[in-house]
């Protein structure tokens, strides 16, 4: 039988997430691809430092088992990059050096590469470009842009997938952010306390919770454990929605932080996330101060004008 990836958590990563590709990129930037390439040439036996999401990444591969045989694994990580095929020798190299069991990628050589997400069956994409994010939020996949400028993650919790989401525009649609923008935050919580006993309607990060619930659930072989946050500008009244929104998903979070406003990142901080996603930039950065974190390119605050 052919291999397949059906059932399996699928997270699709670009080199620049996954590995610290910034001096290079910033060749790219200051000449053009091929001089990008050509220093990737040059440094194809030099392991590439570990990126942003490289630490979430070894915690994913090792929610299975090294032992088990692929056709059983629950999760699959791949390199999924804007990269020419031989810059891509350099990342498994890399990946090889590090111990990081990354076995597929795709390489579009400056093409956009959202389009392979789907037979990939992909549950999350993480990418340092803000356009490919955007083009496979569209496409209905979870994505985010991640900020390489993060603090990585903390060590202090080896055996614990930590994973932290934004409510409104992330998990939930951006129905309730609209209201807040048009009328103000008055007009917000009359708007929550009348529709509370109405879910709220899907965002584009709902796939990727209720893939780790059933994560949670199942349990893997290698002793890794999952652990979800929802870390929220909501306050009561307006909370009551979000819960029970979840709960008419059928879907658990083990933490909730709502936070009227408040400033995430010290709340981030003491959570230790692997990983945070959120649609506004200005939450983005606070939590880029003290943990891993991603843009979600979508919603109203991100329309383009």
């Amino acid at each position: 039988m052919p291999a397949t990836l059906e059932g399996k958590l699928v997270v699709a990563i670009s080199s620049r997430a996954v590995f610290d590709f910034e001096e290079e990129n910033r060749v790219f930037e200051r000449d053009d691809d091929a001089s990008y390439m050509a220093l990737q040439r040059q440094r194809l036996d030099l392991p590439a430092p570990p990126g942003v999401a490289c630490a979430l990444v070894r915690k994913l591969l090792a929610f299975d088992a090294p032992q088990v045989p692929e056709r059983e694994r629950l999760v699959e990580v791949v390199v999924v990059s804007r990269n020419d095929p031989v810059s891509g020798l350099r990342v498994f190299r890399s990946a090889r050096q590090a111990g990081l069991r990354l076995e597929r990628g795709v390489f579009t050589r400056g093409r956009n590469p959202w389009p392979y997400l789907a037979p990939l069956k992909a549950n999350l994409f993480l990418s340092a470009n803000g356009d490919d994010v955007r083009a496979a939020l569209e496409a209905g996949i979870p994505a985010a842009r991640v900020y390489s400028e993060s603090v990585k993650a903390s060590e202090s919790h080896p055996e614990e997938i930590r994973i932290a989401f934004d409510g409104d525009a992330v998990l939930f649609s951006d129905e309730s952010e609209r209201v807040f923008q048009s009328g103000g935050l008055d007009a917000f919580q009359r708007h929550e306390d009348e529709h509370a006993a109405l879910p709220l309607p899907s965002g584009p990060f709902k796939p990727l919770l209720e893939a780790l619930h059933r994560l949670q659930r199942e349990g893997g072989s290698g002793g890794m454990r999952i652990r979800t946050a929802l870390v929220t500008a909501r306050s009561a009244p307006a909370h009551e929605r979000a819960i029970r929104t979840l709960m008419g998903w059928g879907v658990e979070v083990d933490e909730a932080m709502f936070l009227g406003g408040l400033e995430k990142g010290p709340f981030l901080s003491a959570f230790e996330p692997d990983f945070f996603f959120d649609d506004q930039t200005g939450h983005c950065e606070s939590a880029a101060r003290v943990a891993p974190a991603g843009h979600v390119v979508a919603g109203i605050a991100n329309e383009r004008r």
